[in-house]
């Protein structure tokens, strides 16, 4: 895919409960289970969904449950939100829009896909060490129906048709073509003890 077009891939099962999309995630990283528990009380969701104006989809929230934020493959991050720090997590995800409306601006996208809170447009929930950002699109009747956007360094934007969860066990495992994206490695760290925002 180039900067001026999205494409759209889809999973041959897209799984609709958080906790099998969890399931797949830990078995395409061997190493994650030794980090369950690590985070460290839960999340007080009514704060982080007020904060944002929206619900969250159930797989990341499963995630944020049972994990600190996750650095996948020395690559991906994962940006979920820390028990007592979920006012600085929303706050520094809403100063994400501005850095996604500036890439949208820059690969002439702005015209096609709109910033959250505008309807059907993009969220962030982690990036990478390269620059590559992925995001939901908030389209369809709740947070269970968003698919993933990516949006790469290299100015490949495309679609993938699944939650956040099930993506990064695909991107790690293969099941979906990388699109513009380096392989990743089925190895995991947690990050910091900060707002569990930008690694």
């Amino acid at each position: 895919m180039n900067g001026d077009e999205t494409g759209v891939q889809a999973p041959v099962v897209r799984w609709g409960d958080p906790y099998e999309a969890l399931a797949a995630v830990e078995g395409a990283v061997p190493g994650l289970l030794a980090l369950r528990g690590g985070a460290a009380g839960r999340v007080d969701w009514a704060v982080v969904e007020r904060g944002l104006g929206t619900a969250l989809p159930g797989d990341f929230k499963l995630l944020a449950e049972s994990y600190p934020p996750l650095l996948f493959g020395d690559y991906l991050s994962f940006w979920t939100p820390r028990p007592g720090a979920e006012e600085a997590w929303v706050k520094a995800t809403v100063e994400e829009r501005e850095d996604v409306a500036d890439l949208l601006d820059i690969e002439e996208l702005s015209g096609v896909l709109a910033v959250y809170p505008d309807p059907g447009s993009l969220l962030v929930w982690g990036g990478s060490n390269q620059g590559d950002t992925f995001m939901w699109t908030t389209t369809g009747t709740g947070p269970e129906e968003w698919k993933v956007a990516v949006g790469s360094h290299n100015g490949d934007w495309w679609h993938y048709d699944a939650g956040a969860v099930q993506f990064t066990a695909d991107l790690i495992s293969g099941a979906l073509q990388p699109w513009g994206l380096p392989p990743v490695r089925p190895e995991v760290v947690a990050v910091g003890g900060g707002t569990g925002g930008k690694a």
